[in-house]
């Protein structure tokens, strides 16, 4: 169960990201509150998961899931470069979730 908290707070973490952008800086009442409800969510399932989880391996995953899905959410949204280079980084940080995941006795 706690690692499916971790992903579900992790999945939080990238639409908390989204927020901020679509905020404008905080000036924007409804992506702002979207963005404190989010991140809210993404910090108490973190830290629910973090009753069983080891800290180090659940902070790292959730933010790798915040990483490479706020990535790939700004290629999809906002066009950012799409480069080689670009998605084997994304390629490295998902074989590093795994990686830890796959490593930790839990």
């Amino acid at each position: 169960m706690a690692w499916l908290l971790l992903t579900i707070a992790g999945l939080f973490e990238v639409c908390w990201a989204l927020g901020l952008k679509y905020s404008q800086g905080f000036t924007n009442l409804r992506w702002s509150m979207f963005t404190l409800v989010t991140l809210a969510a993404s910090m108490l399932l973190l830290a629910q998961s973090l009753r069983t989880l080891p800290i180090g391996t659940a902070y790292a995953i959730w933010t790798g899931i915040g990483a490479v899905g706020t990535a790939i959410v700004g290629m999809v949204l906002f066009n950012e470069p799409r480069t080689a280079l670009r998605l084997v980084c994304i390629g490295l940080i998902l074989a590093g979730i795994v990686g830890l995941k796959v490593a930790s006795s839990d």
